[in-house]
């Protein structure tokens, strides 16, 4: 019993240094592997605040790899390898991040998130749709319901637009009315090709009830009526939209002139708009009188005249340019080139501008093409904005 107790006696001592000393090289590596991951950690954010992403990205892998448990890195791994681009290498990240039983609840929503952006960016949208879906709910959710609302307006299906639309709008998020009168219209153009009228009229006056503001809906339903042959109600709905939707004034001179002359009636038209250019010049609405003024050749003024009035109201070179075709020179040879040239140079300065990314068209467009921005049109055309 003795010789037990000594040995226990003396084994204690060393069995208390053999642990200290365990205890001490684990201490160690736990600081040399801290020191590591901090480093590559660090060294990743230098490189992508001097926009190295390449080096950036060697970086962060280095780091994942020294603690795998990080989901913040994984995290930065994965943004950046969608900024780039790779958006399979980034989906595979997410979706690593998603697997892990250990993720936060916050977390997971964070990841479901930054997947259904690579699915966006990678065009995958019907993977995109599902993952966006799954955020109903979640702190992400209103940012979630907007990719939405983009995705079904890439993919034109208006309903389910309309549908996350109305959520946002219940969510008070915002105020969609414009955003849903154009769904309706877009919704009875497309009736409007598969020979429905009657559908098409209807959702043209649930659009005008939804945004009277908005000029687009009864423009559309002018356009419709005219094609029935209902001019003077085509007519009435233009003066309508005029008086609703004063800043797209220039988009509707065109088809109320052409409404007035088709109606052999154009003195409440030509009345109606020599006073809105009086009241806002515009060179749409100018061109318009011209034409209905020329219909009506007992008043004595032609359209030199009506464009020499323009050019004393405001420099413009496409009046300018129209004044000059009509005016009688001594030297009648070069006229035609001339003329020829100016019409050239003024073909920048009738196109239609978006206000938000700057996309040019010789066209109106309601969306941009370009930024599929809503109503990012002005009514008016470059040289007068």
């Amino acid at each position: 019993m003795e010789f037990s107790l000594s040995w226990i006696l003396l084994g204690l001592p060393v069995a208390f240094g053999l642990g200290w000393l365990a205890s001490r090289f684990d201490l160690k590596q736990i600081r040399i592997e801290n020191r590591q991951a901090p480093k590559a950690y660090f060294r990743g954010l230098n490189y992508l605040l001097n926009e190295q992403q390449d080096q950036a990205i060697d970086a962060f892998i280095e780091a994942v790899q020294s603690d795998p448990d990080t989901s913040e890195l994984h995290f930065a791994l994965g943004n950046l390898f969608r900024r780039r681009g790779e958006y399979e290498r980034a989906v595979r990240v997410h979706e690593h991040l998603l697997s892990r039983a250990d993720l936060s609840q916050t977390d997971r929503h964070r990841a479901q998130h930054a997947l259904a952006l690579d699915f966006l960016k990678a065009g995958l949208l019907d993977r995109a749709e599902d993952a966006l879906n799954k955020l109903e709910g979640t702190a992400f959710e209103t940012e979630a319901r907007l990719a939405l609302l983009a995705n079904y307006e890439r993919s034109r299906d208006w309903a389910l637009a309309a549908e996350v639309a109305h959520k946002l709008e219940r969510a008070k998020q915002g105020n969609f009315s414009q955003r849903l009168a154009h769904y309706l219209c877009e919704q009875a153009a497309s009736e409007l090709t598969q020979g429905k009228p009657d559908a098409a009229r209807a959702r043209l006056m649930e659009a005008i009830a939804e945004a009277p503001e908005a000029a687009r809906a009864r423009m559309a339903l002018a356009r419709l009526q005219a094609g029935a042959g209902e001019l003077a109600a085509a007519q009435q709905t233009l003066f309508d939209a005029m008086t609703h939707a004063p800043a797209a004034i220039p988009l509707m001179a065109a088809p109320l002139a052409d409404v007035a002359l088709r109606l052999g009636h154009v003195t409440p038209a030509l009345a109606r708009l020599q006073v809105l250019y009086e009241q806002n010049a515009s060179l749409d609405v100018l061109d318009a009188i011209v034409r209905l003024t020329a219909s009506q050749p007992t008043t004595g003024v032609t359209d030199h005249d009506w464009y020499a009035r323009h050019l004393e109201r405001e420099p413009s070179l496409v009046a300018a340019t129209r004044w000059i075709a009509g005016e009688k020179f001594e030297d009648e040879q070069f006229h035609p080139q001339v003329q020829r040239a100016l019409d050239q140079a003024i073909k920048p300065l009738l196109r239609y501008r978006c206000a938000a990314c700057g996309f040019e068209a010789t066209q109106h467009f309601w969306q941009c093409p370009g930024c599929q921005t809503w109503d990012s049109y002005p009514a008016r055309r470059v040289e007068e904005l």
